[in-house]
């Protein structure tokens, strides 16, 4: 009887994939389950990052080598919270670790938000990266004018999947349905609203740099928007990553359009207060901000100069928000699982024995895909030294059986790590004839049927 310590990893992300690595590689005999509600594993590498950017993608080769490892177990189709609950999960294995990152979005908070062709950056995301749950999404992109609201990378993704033309999108692994629409739009003009000025928007500058290089799409900024006030100018002498945004934005400023089919224009200074249409969004009411220091933070205040832009789609990117897990401590100012360092704390502040949590349902949506390396390893630190301490030991009665018998009970279909490999492998050879690194299967029951081939061919 094996005597390894089992643990469950909620969340196959890069949080997720990361603590089961740093687990895996314990002096002590670890065996890891990595539960996931869909079918396939990398969380946002797969269903969050831009099909454009292949190489942000090549991070999922890690996880590879993680799922090789000896211990390792993935049980897809599987959800916490109606498959199986956080009780079921303590009695089940000796430790759990939650990753399960940030899975809904900030809202505006403002009349019309909730109108027809109103979105949150997530939903659209989603939808052209073919997550099962969006699949169906009824986009309707027939628009001249879409607005982004937001000054992030995320904001970047979205203006510049509209903007790619079908021979950019092509050799991609967007959805078919989101390339037959992006390359059918009317679009003319996508404009990207920031409620602050350039100096705090918090883009990369590789992606911000690259606006400038698409093949359909005059990038236009306004010179006025680029002048600094003291405090922003100030901030930036020490923010190197600012500095060179504002380069960038200046080199925009500085062309002629070249008489492209569609204008992308980056705004600043605006925020909006009502998005109105009968039925469906027609227009958006901005105000223009001024920055006012306050507690050493330079803050967005609204004036009384109003402006109404005709637009047929709005998109918000202004922020994740971290979700509750039933039974687990929340908190709900923050958005994320009350912790210190990774422990998940009790109402009364104690440690909860052998309960965790990881990436940003632990800090917050922040960070990079490879900061949650660094704070997994924090995580399964704390986790490792409680094992040390004697506050976590083996039960005899944990398991792999244990756990199948109640999945089994519950007639819950779980999508072990060969199905993926089934998944995987369609969709890649479904590419190779196409040029294209993939063609996703997007709807729950085509990827189940795909996962269960290898079941079918291994009986």
């Amino acid at each position: 009887m094996s005597t390894a310590l089992r643990v469950a990893v909620v969340g196959s992300g890069p949080a997720g994939f990361y603590a089961a690595g740093a687990l895996l590689d314990a002096e002590v005999g670890v065996e890891v389950d990595v539960i996931e509600r869909l079918p396939t594993p990398w969380g946002l590498v797969r269903l969050g990052v831009a099909p454009d950017h292949p190489k942000l993608k090549t991070v999922s080769r890690a996880f590879e080598r993680i799922a090789a490892k000896p211990g390792f177990r993935f049980l897809g189709n599987v959800e916490v919270g109606r498959d199986l609950t956080h009780d079921d999960l303590v009695r089940l294995y000796d430790a759990v670790v939650y990753a399960v990152g940030a899975q809904t979005d900030r809202r505006l908070g403002i009349p019309g938000e909730e109108l027809p062709g109103s979105w949150s950056a997530t939903e659209f995301v989603a939808w052209y990266n073919g997550h099962p749950d969006f699949h169906q999404s009824p986009f309707d992109l027939n628009v001249e004018r879409a607005v982004v609201i937001g000054n992030g990378n995320v904001a970047l993704d979205v203006a510049r999947m509209l903007a790619l033309t079908p021979e950019e999108l092509a050799p991609t692994d967007t959805t078919d349905p989101a390339i037959e629409a992006i390359g059918n739009s009317p679009l003319r003009e996508i404009v990207v609203v920031g409620r602050r000025g350039p100096a705090q928007a918090s883009f990369t500058t590789p992606e911000l740099h690259e606006l400038g290089d698409l093949a359909g799409a005059d990038v236009v900024v306004d010179p006025a928007d680029l002048e600094l006030d003291p405090a922003s100018a100030g901030a930036v002498e020490h923010d190197t990553n600012a500095r060179r945004n504002l380069e960038v934005l200046r080199e925009f400023a500085a062309r002629q359009p070249a008489g492209k089919p569609v204008t992308l224009r980056l705004r600043f200074f605006l925020s909006p207060v009502a998005i109105r249409g009968h039925g469906t969004v027609e227009t958006i009411e901005l105000v223009r901000n001024r920055l006012e220091e306050r507690d050493g933070r330079l803050v967005a205040v609204a004036t009384d100069d109003h402006e109404t832009l005709d637009c047929g789609l709005v998109f918000r990117s202004v922020g994740y928000l971290g979700v509750a897990v039933p039974d687990v401590p929340f908190d709900d100012r923050r958005a994320t699982i009350r912790n210190d360092r990774g422990r998940v704390l009790a109402d009364e502040g104690a440690p909860l024995p052998g309960v965790y949590c990881a990436g940003w349902i632990k800090r917050g949506p922040t960070g990079i895909i490879g900061t949650n390396k660094k704070d997994a390893t924090e995580t399964i630190t704390a986790l490792l030294e409680d094992v040390e301490a004697g506050r976590i030991e083996h039960r005899p009665e944990n398991t792999p059986e244990a756990v199948e018998a109640v999945l089994a009970e519950r007639g819950v279909r779980a999508i072990l790590y060969t199905g993926w490999t089934s998944i995987n492998e369609l969709e890649r050879a479904a590419g190779e004839k196409l040029g294209r690194p993939r063609v996703k299967l997007r709807a729950w029951d085509e990827l189940l049927e795909a996962a269960e081939r290898i079941a079918e061919t291994t009986a």
